[in-house]
């Protein structure tokens, strides 16, 4: 394999001091890829533990599936000899299975037979059909790899695309390992597309972002590096969907160094969050434990995920990523509140900055460092300031520190309407830059030209935060808004979600909470707030549990008055709409555009 850049790599598990320069800066060695270094793993470490499901379908109790590094390579050889007989290099192979171990080694053979991987979900993940079409007809993928348990509902929906070229459907599990021998070694360049990792939705149609061995590897580093995840010892726990970005992480890091990580599903952990508890305490036991969640996970799990009285659980060891936008201190605080007394220690919580088109990660805090907040006054932040007030003082906004960029990448605060980087304490969108920046949006060049060939029209030298970067660089336009303060990067919301009022702009996430404080027959974490033509602000709000009966007015009229009060403006429409109306993306986060859409056209549940 070659394109890499750099010394070549010894022999052994790859060393961290391997991939940086004489600077510190992060440097792919040469011909460094995914499945260079699973193969890295199968000849060192290959009778360790590579990947763990925990099964927890049909009795209560747990049954645990394992693969070793070199089970992992014969499974691989076998899938990816097979998917080399019907595919061409730069091919898609479209992973439609549910969570489990054939997910895992479907997304790796796929790269390995030389295609390039489209981690998706089986049909059956409820309500995000129109998403799954879509990335299916954006990326035409020529095989779909799937499991016999989801093939008939696979099956079933490919019928239904009659306007896509029918891809062959492969059961990942029925490949014998026999069909290894006919594997053929195909070279992998390290700018070659590894997969196309497609966007939540949160504000837009998903689109697919191409995922180079060289970002996918660089970002990994990051990671590994900002959270100190050096220690073979330090190993993984995750439910989060492998087809979203940070539970494609989770399986990715294991990889850099040969450690392992244990997996359950989405649906297990909803259903009984204790399981994700007593998954971080076995793993505590032996060595640290890593693991990433968006503040709803923590908040569901502080409500319905304690032990058991008597219950042996130690978190002495736990890591903690929390990974929404913006981080919600009090997600922090309320998991650390109910799992303190089992030993979580106060620097477990690590808010963290990240984005699909840079790969994922972007920022985190130090690994010794608390979770901090500041409070930023409200009428400031309309005006596009971060101006720091008391806790108590009144128009306090409550937001939670990302802590520091990620070696060998930049990111800058910039005015969008004029690409001019801003200073410290001014709000802007947030720009980056490095190797672990995607490609571009598949077969969307002009969108892929806006939102990844950016120029900054001006920079502030040594006051700001592209020293390094050259002066025709392309950055990447997040459309995430944030502010740099005492050297932190906080992140305050998206450009496309502000609600504009008379010029003053408002964060809907502000608005919400103000919302959920107002009557308690809101959901908690369940209310969305929007604007529609001629500024009007709506707010959806679902009903909190057992309040399905209850008259809304009193409620509807207490929340016109909170927000009125508390935010200057005229809220037009209040609706209450049942538990489970607001759609969510993918990975949890309210869909506020979405929910936007149907309200407009009548299609919400429940009005």
């Amino acid at each position: 394999m070659s394109g890499g850049s750099g010394q070549a790599v010894s022999e052994g598990l790859l060393k961290i001091e391997d991939c940086l320069d004489a600077d510190g800066n992060i440097v792919l060695p040469h011909g460094v890829t995914l499945i260079s270094l699973i193969d890295r793993n199968i000849a060192n470490v290959g009778d360790t533990v590579a990947y763990r499901y925990l099964d927890h379908t049909g009795d209560d109790a747990v049954h645990a599936v394992e693969l070793t590094w070199t089970e992992l390579g014969v499974r691989l050889r076998a899938v990816a000899a097979r998917l080399q007989q019907l595919t061409s290099p730069g091919d898609r192979v479209a992973i439609l299975a549910p969570q489990g171990l054939e997910y895992v080694t479907g997304f790796f053979a796929a790269i390995k037979a030389g295609a390039i991987a489209v981690p998706l979900f089986a049909p059956e993940l409820q309500g995000h059909a129109e998403r799954l079409h879509t990335a299916l007809d954006d990326s035409r993928p020529a095989v779909v790899l799937t499991t016999a348990a989801a093939a008939g509902a696979v099956e079933d929906f490919l019928d239904e695309l009659v306007d896509l070229p029918r891809p062959q459907v492969l059961l990942v599990e029925e490949i014998p390992d026999a069909e290894g021998e006919s594997f053929e070694d195909r070279p992998i360049h390290v700018d070659d597309v590894s997969h196309l990792q497609y966007t939540s939705g949160a504000t837009r149609q998903p689109v697919g972002v191409e995922i180079t061995h060289r970002a996918v590897g660089t970002n990994l580093l990051q990671m590994i590096l900002s959270i100190d995840l050096l220690d073979r010892n330090t190993h993984g726990v995750s439910w989060l969907p492998l087809f979203h970005d940070m539970g494609l992480s989770m399986i990715g890091f294991p990889a850099v160094y040969g450690g392992h990580s244990t997996l359950m599903s989405p649906t297990a952990f909803l259903r009984r969050p204790q399981r994700w508890i007593r998954a971080l305490a076995e793993g505590s036991r032996e060595g640290r434990v890593v693991t990433a969640a968006p503040n709803f996970a923590y908040e569901w799990t502080a409500q319905r995920g304690l032990p058991d009285p008597g219950e042996d659980v130690d978190l002495a060891n736990v890591v903690l990523i929390i990974g929404s936008e913006p981080v919600s201190i009090e997600a922090i605080d309320t998991f650390t509140t109910a799992f303190a007394p089992y030993g979580l220690p106060a620097t477990a919580f690590k808010p963290s900055y990240g984005i699909a088109e840079a790969t994922l990660f972007v920022s985190t805090i130090a690994p010794d460092a608390r979770a901090s907040v500041l409070y930023l006054d409200r009428e400031g932040l309309a005006a596009g300031r971060a101006v720091p007030i008391g806790a108590d003082a009144k128009g306090a906004v409550a937001q939670v520190s990302c802590g520091q960029v990620a070696r060998s990448q930049w990111a800058v605060i910039v005015d969008p309407d004029t690409a001019e980087e801003l200073p410290d304490g001014f709000v802007g969108e947030i720009w980056l830059h490095g190797d672990n920046v995607g490609r571009g949006y598949w077969g969307r060049p002009d969108d892929s030209r806006v939102t990844f060939g950016a120029a900054l029209r001006s920079r502030l030298g040594s006051a700001g935060h592209a020293d390094g970067v050259p002066a025709d660089a392309h950055w990447l336009r997040t459309g995430d808004l944030g502010t740099y303060l005492d050297g932190e990067l906080y992140v305050t919301g998206r450009l496309a979600d502000l609600i504009v009022v008379d010029g003053r702009r408002h964060y809907p996430q502000d608005i919400e909470s103000t919302v959920a404080a107002a009557s308690p027959l809101v959901r908690r974490g369940h209310a969305v707030a929007f604007t529609v033509p001629d500024q009007q602000v709506v707010i959806i709000a679902e009903r909190a549990s057992g309040t399905r009966r209850a008259d809304p007015a009193p409620a509807i009229d207490a929340i016109r008055t909170a927000v009125s009060d508390r935010h200057g403006v005229d809220v037009s429409d209040v609706r209450f709409v049942p538990a489970g109306a607001i759609p969510r993306t993918t990975s949890g986060k309210l869909a506020r555009q979405a929910c936007r859409a149907e309200y407009l056209d009548r299609t919400l549940r429940g009005m």
